[in-house]
Parts: structure tokens; C-alpha cells; sequence
């Protein structure tokens, strides 16, 4: 179990909307708390490896990944499995063993909440 908190996601008035955690960047200038908790999340994405998997995983037929399906990243197996970790650590990935395999998931609020983050208004 991780102590990193995951990015929190406020729920709207439309079922399965979210709103990032923070205000998108162009509204006002982010609080201390909301910059810590926009900047995990980015320094999660902020290596090449762990950006290809989060992009594998998130576009990955029938939105989920087993992890033996996307560990073709050039880094070993080791590696790959500590690079998903670091990305559930930040709430972007989450997981699902099933037998031998774990399932990889970008849940769909996660990648809403991003892209209004940096929306522009």
C-alpha cells in the first residue's frame, strides 16, 4: 500500500463527468495544495517510459491493458512493473489481477479531469 495520495476527483451533476482536482491553468493562479497534488501527476507522465505505457494503456482496445500486452517499451520487466507502480502511486492507472496477469485501467474521469486541467477558458 503507497502513502502517496491519489489525485482527488470531484464528481459533477453529469453521471461519470469529473473535474480535475485543480482549476484549469489559465483560471487562477493554483494554491500550494493544488500545485503538490497537479505536480505529482505530471512528474508521474515526465518519463518517456512511463508516458508510453500510460498512452498504451489508455489507448488499448476495450480501454484496459494486460500488463503482458504493453511491456514492449525497451526497458525490462522489472522495470515496466515499477513504472506502473509510480503511475497508480499518482491515481492515473488503476489495476486488476486476474490469474497470472495484472489489467491495467485509465479510468475515463482521470483523462477528463487532464484535459480540462489545461483547458483554456
Amino acid at each position: 500500500m503507497s502513502n502517496v495520495p491519489a489525485l482527488p476527483l470531484l464528481e459533477t451533476e453529469a453521471p461519470g463527468a469529473a473535474v480535475p482536482c485543480c482549476p484549469p491553468l489559465s483560471e487562477r493562479p493554483f494554491t500550494a495544495e493544488e500545485a503538490e497534488r497537479t505536480a505529482r501527476m505530471f512528474k508521474a507522465l515526465g518519463d518517456p517510459v512511463r508516458l508510453r505505457l500510460f498512452s498504451a494503456v489508455a489507448s488499448h482496445e476495450g480501454g484496459e491493458a494486460c500488463v503482458c500486452d504493453i511491456s514492449d517499451v525497451g526497458v525490462s520487466q522489472p522495470t515496466v512493473s515499477h513504472h506502473l507502480k509510480k503511475l497508480k502511486e499518482a491515481g492515473l492507472l488503476t489495476s486488476e489481477r486476474r490469474g497470472t496477469w495484472v489489467y491495467y485501467r485509465v479510468e475515463p474521469s482521470v483523462l477528463a479531469a487532464m484535459g480540462q486541467l489545461l483547458a483554456v477558458r
